[in-house]
């Protein structure tokens, strides 16, 4: 039988501004998402009965706790498929990382059955169930950089950015990962981080799209930054090291621990890697990815 592949990319957080819990107990936020062109892979085929699934990575379950399976539970269920389908999960995107790694692959499963399976299920019905599988998924379900609010679950696409033109992306996974529940958790220390104010996220996507990366500089945000650089300064002391570097802005990503740096050329990005490693070692795992 014919198998479906397909790449499943993640992400970075150019802000991440939070403005508050909201009374389901989410925290309300808005968020500027860009896609990575670093991707896990998934690979579909049809079976007779069940969903079977399995990974590259032995430390991530292969169950109803792995989002994969879940994904193609609740699409199965909603399109009224007896049918089950094998899906093999090539992991490449560190776990626990901030890069959408686990909702990117959702987003793609949810992408890759509807397709496998003769387009069942419209946009409008994908978008439903990625909403309940985590507030990343949406975003997924399209490839270009976007405008999330509500718990980031609301996506409103937006045409590449002038000012990213040429840039790269230089992405450092220090080796750990911070829980994301620990993150928002933690953030009750931080009042000012917690409630944000809102406007921030549009004045950078204004600002990015007129092409100006200098004058965006300064306005790239991340809430989450405040517990996480507070318990883990070694991010911290990367992001130094990294403007001193010519990095134009670092941040870490979503709730971490990935930390990334924009360079606006990847020469400039590539030339980084070697001295990143001889001042802090070769145990981060470390990539270089154009922007576009």
């Amino acid at each position: 039988m014919t198998a479906l592949k397909r790449n499943s990319p993640c992400k970075v957080n150019l802000l991440l501004n939070i403005l508050g819990r909201r009374p389901d107990g989410f925290h309300a936020l808005e968020t500027v998402f860009h896609p990575v062109n670093l991707c896990d892979r998934l690979t579909f085929t049809r079976r007779p009965a069940e969903i079977q699934l399995t990974c590259s990575d032995p430390s991530l379950p292969t169950d109803a706790a792995n989002l994969v399976h879940r994904a193609a539970t609740a699409f199965l269920s909603a399109a009224k498929i007896s049918d089950g389908v094998r899906i093999h999960l090539e992991k490449q995107i560190p776990l626990a990382a901030g890069l959408g790694g686990g909702s990117g692959n959702a987003a793609t499963t949810l992408l890759g059955l509807n397709e496998l399976f003769g387009q069942p299920l419209p946009a409008a019905k994908l978008a439903e169930l990625a909403a309940a599988l985590g507030s990343d998924v949406n975003f997924f379900l399209q490839d270009q950089p976007a405008l999330a609010t509500g718990r980031g679950e609301i996506v409103e696409a937006l045409s590449p950015f002038p000012a990213l033109r040429g840039a790269s992306f230089f992405l450092i996974h220090p080796g750990f990962g911070i829980s994301t529940p620990w993150a928002y958790q933690n953030l009750d220390r931080f009042p000012a981080a917690q409630n944000g104010m809102p406007g921030r996220a549009r004045k950078l996507i204004n600002l990015l799209q007129a092409g100006d990366l200098a004058a965006a500089s300064p306005e790239f945000y991340n809430s989450l930054e405040a517990p996480a650089l507070d318990k883990y300064p070694i991010l911290k002391i990367y992001q130094d090291f990294l403007r001193a570097q010519g990095a134009v802005a670092t941040l870490m990503s979503g709730s971490g621990s990935t930390t990334f740096a924009i360079f606006p050329e990847l020469a400039a990005a590539e030339a980084v890697v070697e001295k990143f490693k001889a001042k802090f070692g070769g145990n981060c795992w470390l990539a270089v990815v154009p922007v576009s």
